[in-house]
């Protein structure tokens, strides 16, 4: 049974930083690329970061120079280091792998921006 647990997620004033990880099991954590979503209220969920098994990675635009996604294999861990963050930064933030044929979601974590 696949499951995907985030945490990190939280109220931060603008400019500061939070760190979201990912905690997996039932998967072979190292062979899969791990992604970052998130959800705004009112819009689509969007792409944020993905690091490859390899551990190259890509991030949207709106968060390149800012956020960093980075992977733990002996943990079976993904996180993501949120710098420099914005309003626009508020969603719920979610973490997804695509394994079998079937793509996986946590429950997701609140991330609130404000003053």
């Amino acid at each position: 049974q696949v499951q995907l647990v985030e945490s990190g997620g939280g109220l931060v004033q603008p400019g500061g930083s939070l760190r979201l990880s990912c905690a997996t099991s039932g998967i072979i954590f190292s062979i899969y690329a791990m992604n970052w979503y998130r959800q705004a209220p009112g819009k689509q969920r969007e792409l944020v970061a993905v690091i490859t098994s390899g551990g190259i990675t890509n991030y949207a635009d709106s968060v390149k120079g800012r956020f960093t996604i980075s992977r733990d294999n002996a943990e079976n861990t993904v996180f993501l280091q949120m710098n420099s963050l914005k309003f626009e930064d508020t969603a719920v933030y979610y973490c997804y792998v695509y394994r079998g044929g079937t793509g996986y979601w946590g429950q997701g974590t609140q991330v609130t921006v404000s003053s």
